[in-house]
């Protein structure tokens, strides 16, 4: 699948799951890692591993390969890797605390 409709896909997925503030950056120009990086707020830690297990059915079921998830035991933060898209899965306040959005310092993609 390409780089954008799996962004697409995993959006669609994290909003029919009720995933809240989705902001989605374009890393393309700045990162060798990921085309680009989701990063979702889910409203408790069940929420939280109920998006990011939701995101790894449905690739599973695509046949998009998982390359790494991580954080699923506290579900505080969890980390979804499919190569060119990048995952992440927060509660409200550790998603305060890291800051992504402002850490990569760039604006939500098109």
């Amino acid at each position: 699948m390409k780089p954008k409709a799996l962004r697409d896909f995993v959006e669609t997925t994290i909003a029919d799951m009720k995933g809240q503030n989705v902001v989605i950056m374009d890393i393309q120009k700045m990162s060798s890692i990921a085309d680009y990086m989701l990063v979702v707020t889910g409203t408790s830690n069940r929420h939280v591993r109920s998006i990011a297990d939701e995101v790894e059915k449905r690739c599973k079921n695509k046949g998009i390969r998982i390359l790494g998830m991580e954080g699923q035991d506290s579900a505080e933060w969890v980390l979804l890797d499919l190569g060119d898209v990048i995952v992440h899965v927060m509660q409200a306040a550790t998603r305060k605390l890291y800051d992504l959005e402002s850490l990569w310092k760039l604006s939500p993609a098109g």
